[in-house]
């Protein structure tokens, strides 16, 4: 058999480059989680940390994908970095002066998510600016694949490790690292920056407060894309609600010592390498759709095992079974909306579909800490249960969705507007 051609240097760049991000992510979401719970043992305040991670979405999603679709893209990828590399910084001066109080870590959590939109876009146009659609899922497999390893076996461990000497030390790195991203994300190639789309433009550009609603009228003028959206919506919530009080799950209920936290939280790693490295061979078995359709029904079903067998095995086997069927998810959605989505357009859609996606998570986070007042396994057993039922209930749909190289493409800055076409 031979072997399939590779992915090409300029995602090699790129991939290395989301490296670097993905350690200052893993830094950031271990150490963040653990400095919290020193600050405080209260599940509503824990709760407000997942919330306002996830809230710059509801804000900024969009006006982040409108940039992403009108400057050059590497730009903003190093943009970003910028300011994460100043808030490890203000991190490390809040600690050694000992002025860090939960309120500024809110504060860091929401300037960090804000920023985290610009470059979450930036890096999902870019990828299908390099790299043939026919190879979209092996390329998002490889970035979701490289971004668990570097965040659980690399980053986690080592936070952990680190946090117990000292505070400061994973925080500096933190900031080191993005710093090296930004740099990397310079280095691109100029068919990552998106300028292209914009040289095939027909006439003047719009002003950019007109682009609101762009990517709001593709998804819900496209069936597919609209009914999938409105899913993936609710099982967010779920799932956000799920996991709103993990981290103290993990100390309190299955009593993992605070330096074993990361090291447990290895589990969701191995789970999620096992979906990026299976994903491309499920799909060409099962189909996308199918696969969907699985994973996102097991996903659900295992918050549900984790909160019914709240032992260490339990939570690890439950963690690491919904990490695999999350990743696999995430992975093909992708790929299939990288598919559909004009390549002038990616940005805009990509904020619009995050807005509500990411913007209502902290909605589920705010009713997990509320469960979690009364058990601290009962936001995994309501927010499981909900996902998966959903899942199940909308098996059928997820079933018919098509392979990402079956979209019916045009020859050239992008797939057909399917808008066009129905």
């Amino acid at each position: 058999m031979s072997r399939r051609p590779g992915l090409g240097p300029a995602f090699g760049n790129l991939f290395t480059a989301n490296l670097a991000s993905s350690l200052g992510d893993g830094i950031a979401r271990t150490a963040i989680p653990l400095l919290a719970a020193r600050l405080t043992s209260d599940p509503v305040l824990i709760s407000v940390i997942a919330a306002l991670a996830m809230l710059p979405w509801l804000f900024f999603a969009i006006p982040s994908g409108i940039v992403i679709d009108r400057v050059d893209r590497r730009r903003a990828l190093a943009v970003a970095q910028a300011v994460r590399t100043a808030l490890g910084v203000l991190l490390v001066v809040l600690v050694a002066t000992d002025e860090l109080t939960i309120w500024w870590l809110y504060i860091v959590i929401f300037v960090y998510g804000a920023f985290e939109t610009l470059y979450d876009g930036a890096i999902r146009a870019v990828v299908p600016s390099i790299v043939a659609r026919e190879n979209l899922p092996r390329a998002n497999s490889r970035i979701e694949g490289g971004e668990l390893v570097v965040q659980n076996f690399v980053s986690g461990p080592l936070t952990s490790a680190l946090f117990a000497v000292s505070v400061l030390i994973p925080l500096g790195l933190n900031g080191l690292v993005f710093a090296v991203a930004g740099a990397l994300a310079l280095a691109l190639p100029r068919a990552a920056s998106g300028l292209q789309f914009e040289d095939a433009d027909a006439g003047p550009r719009p002003a950019w407060y007109r682009q609101f609603a762009d990517g709001f009228r593709f998804i819900l003028g496209h069936r597919q894309l609209r009914i999938l959206w409105f899913l993936t919506i609710f099982i967010g919530i779920a799932t956000s609600a799920a996991t709103a009080t993990w981290v103290l799950f993990v100390l309190e209920t299955l009593e993992v010592p605070e330096a074993w936290f990361g090291v447990f939280m290895i589990t969701g790693a191995v789970g999620g390498i096992i979906g990026a490295a299976i994903t491309d061979r499920l799909k060409r078995w099962w189909g996308a759709g199918t696969t969907m359709g699985v994973m996102s029904a097991l996903s659900g079903a295992a918050f549900l095992f984790a909160g019914l067998v709240p032992t260490v095995w339990g939570g690890a086997i439950g963690f690491a079974v919904s990490s695999l069927a999350i990743t696999t998810w995430n992975i093909l959605i992708m790929s299939l909306r990288q598919s559909i989505i004009p390549g002038g357009l990616l940005g805009r859609v990509h904020g619009a579909w995050r807005t509500l996606l990411w913007g209502t998570m902290p909605i589920g986070s705010l009713l997990g800490g509320a469960i979690a007042t009364g058990s601290l396994a009962l936001p995994l057993l309501v927010g499981g249960g909900a996902a998966m039922l959903a899942s199940l209930a909308f098996f059928p749909f997820l079933r018919s969705l098509p392979n990402p190289e079956d979209v019916v493409q045009d020859d050239g800055a992008g797939p057909t507007d399917p808008l066009a076409a129905q």
